[in-house]
């Protein structure tokens, strides 16, 4: 089988040209996030006056009327005159959130074709390295952060936390875990590759996606009990000013997990289907194997805890970001630094 070296290096170009695209998207989200009005709102909004406080609260004996007559005779009394701001522009940070939103569109499918060239150069299945692998992983999670804001656009400034980690795991792919084009080891020639891989590469860009929208939530949560507290607000929690409301980060992530989860219990009974083929038995507790078990189990127990303990917030979301950290475990450290079965990294 040979490789088309001219195709092979336009694919590595449209790769590159894909990274540099999603960092000018994150740009323009991170423009959204500092400077628009979600972010403004929130920081910006005063506290209750004394005076608020007893119209919201009632002042015993007198009736609603007479309350809001005194607190308004307070308020006058004792607030200074209030002061006209000029009206938000509309909107350079809105139109920044705007451009990121059609650049990372354009990323995306840049980046989708960078992944069919290569499939193209090699004729086969463009994912039987971790280069080509973590290729598709990143596409996916855009495609997925695409899909979400579909569905939620009102989250669009938070693009930048998910632009991110997809560049920082392509970056990864274009340098360390770097493979050029070439045939596949015998061991993988095999239909199974499309069935197994593709599942499997699927559900760990969408379990990306919901990962950063969990962080998210824990940094939310954390800065909603600083300020209940009046306790003085440290960073990270400090971010949590800009952020939605914690629960809607915690749903989403949970709807996320819910629609990734059996895809990616479909990729491993896959793999122990062609494990079956290759080597003779289902499962032989492979480095790999047992770390995609432990993963697995993790993220059952996510969403058991939340179907059947009514789990929300804190303790939930550590237990998806716990399962992700288990995912990128089994996919950097077993695959290059302990051998076994599945060591078909590519790397040299």
């Amino acid at each position: 089988m040979s490789v088309n070296t001219g195709l092979a290096h336009l694919s590595d170009t449209l790769f590159t040209t894909a990274i540099a695209v999603y960092a000018a998207a994150a740009f323009g989200y991170a423009a959204e996030y500092a400077f628009g009005r979600r972010g403004r709102i929130a920081e910006t909004t005063p506290a209750a006056t004394p005076a608020e406080e007893k119209l919201l609260v009632g002042a015993a004996g007198l009736s609603t009327a007479d309350a809001l007559s005194d607190a308004d005779d307070e308020v006058a009394s004792a607030a200074p005159p209030p002061t006209v701001e000029p009206p938000e522009p509309r909107d350079r940070a809105a139109l920044a959130g705007r451009i990121a939103v059609v650049l990372t569109i354009v990323g995306f499918m840049v980046h989708a074709g960078s992944v069919i060239v290569r499939g193209t150069a090699v004729d086969r299945l463009p994912w039987g390295n971790m280069y080509e692998f973590s290729a598709v992983v990143g596409l996916v999670a855009v495609g997925a952060w695409l899909v979400t804001l579909w569905r939620m656009p009102q989250l669009r400034y938070l693009g930048m936390f998910v632009m991110i980690p997809v560049i920082v795991v392509m970056f990864l792919a274009g340098t360390v875990l770097y493979a050029k084009a070439q045939p596949l080891v015998p061991a993988l020639q095999s239909y199974w590759l499309a069935i197994h891989v593709s599942a499997a590469a699927t559900g760990e860009g969408m379990l990306l996606t919901s990962a950063v929208l969990s962080i998210l939530f824990l940094i939310r949560r954390r800065y909603d009990m600083a300020d209940q507290q009046g306790l003085r607000v440290r960073f990270p929690a400090t971010v949590g000013a800009r952020l939605p409301a914690a629960q809607s980060l915690d749903k989403s992530a949970y709807r996320i997990v819910a629609f990734a989860f059996p895809i990616y219990t479909f990729g491993i009974i896959c793999g122990a289907i062609w494990a079956e083929a290759a080597w003779g038995r289902y499962w032989g507790w492979d480095p790999k194997e047992t770390w995609a078990f432990i993963t697995w189990v993790i993220y059952a127990a996510y969403l058991h805890a939340r179907a059947t303990a009514g789990w929300r917030g804190r303790a939930a979301a550590w237990i998806n970001v716990a399962g992700f950290a288990a995912m990128t475990f089994n996919f950097f450290v077993v695959n290059i630094v302990i051998s076994g079965l599945h060591s078909y990294a590519g790397l040299n």
